[in-house]
């Protein structure tokens, strides 16, 4: 009786569209909790955190920083994770929900600290399921 291994190694050809892929939802990401901040803020939402104002850029910014770090994550997965994207998914899903408890100690307001947390989530929401794609179950 013969037992072969199996191994998920990623190509370069795979690697390189899990990257565009990752490159073309954070940049939607990043446009989408800049949307969200820009209409909390002329809904009348403060974007004030212990007294110093987010400017709109900034989600954009950490977004994109934050995204860029899933898709380094998703690339190291799809090389030494034996399923990446069960691995990918679980550790983005339980990141994104630590994402989470900053914003509900933050010194701000309950809007404006509902307000932080559906960026994060927005975010989560494109970034996620489209990096997952591109990874092997």
């Amino acid at each position: 009786m013969t037992t072969t291994a199996h191994t998920t190694r990623a190509t370069g050809s795979t690697v390189g569209a899990l990257v565009r892929t990752g490159l073309i939802a954070t940049v939607a990401a990043a446009a989408a909790t800049m949307i969200v901040a820009g209409a909390g803020q002329a809904a009348g939402v403060s974007l004030d955190v212990s007294g110093a104002p987010i400017p709109v850029s900034g989600f954009g910014v950490l977004t994109t920083v934050f995204s860029l770090v899933g898709v380094v994550l998703a690339v190291l997965l799809s090389r030494f994770a034996r399923r990446p994207r069960r691995t990918f998914i679980r550790t983005t899903v339980a990141l994104t929900v630590l994402s989470l408890v900053p914003d509900v100690i933050a010194d701000a307001d309950t809007a404006t600290k509902a307000l932080l947390m559906l960026t994060h989530l927005v975010a989560a929401a494109i970034v996620i399921p489209a990096v997952a794609r591109r990874l092997a179950a």
